[in-house]
């Protein structure tokens, strides 16, 4: 168990292709005539539970809820005025999904930023929006794991800080 000093159970994670999970054990299970150590890590909001080699653990990108001095930069990062992208959507999609899949807050922070509309705003198309919500909800998950808040509070924190910049 030499590996899993950094994880602990009941402490939060990010998996960066399913955002903020909480550890709630780590078993040791036998797969092919090995006996392996394994995460179990569970995902409220989309009601999957994940195993998880502790062998793998770094790898795979598992990391530890970012600190409160991380999660400020992600909140200025909304703050700043981003600058407009004209190349073609599909071709941005893959960029945002990309940032949205490593898991950093910031750049969590930057696709939630750029694809943000106000009312005055264009309409999106069903795909920004997609891509919006996915990327709002894992930044959301992750201020309400920091700020110790509900995800809701947390969704409106942001869009608060969206409306104001």
């Amino acid at each position: 168990m030499a590996k899993s000093s950094s994880f602990s159970c009941g402490h939060h994670v990010v998996y960066p292709a399913h955002g903020i999970g909480k550890i709630k054990s780590i078993e040791t299970h036998e797969v092919a005539g090995h006996t392996l150590e394994m995460f179990v890590i569970s995902f409220e909001k989309d009601r999957m539970t994940l195993r998880l080699p502790v062998a793998k653990a770094k790898t795979s990108g598992l990391r530890p809820v970012c600190t409160t001095k991380e999660m400020a930069t992600a909140i200025n990062t909304l703050k700043i005025r981003g600058r407009a992208k004209r190349n073609m959507w599909s071709r941005r999609a893959q960029e945002y999904e990309a940032k949205i899949n490593s898991g950093n807050p910031i750049s969590l922070a930057e696709v939630v930023r750029e694809l943000y509309r106000t009312a005055n705003q264009p309409d999106q198309s069903y795909s920004e929006r997609q891509v919006y919500q996915n990327a709002l909800m894992r930044l959301a998950g992750e201020i309400a794991a920091v700020e110790n808040i509900e995800t809701e509070h947390a969704i409106q924190k942001v869009e608060t800080i969206l409306e104001a910049a």
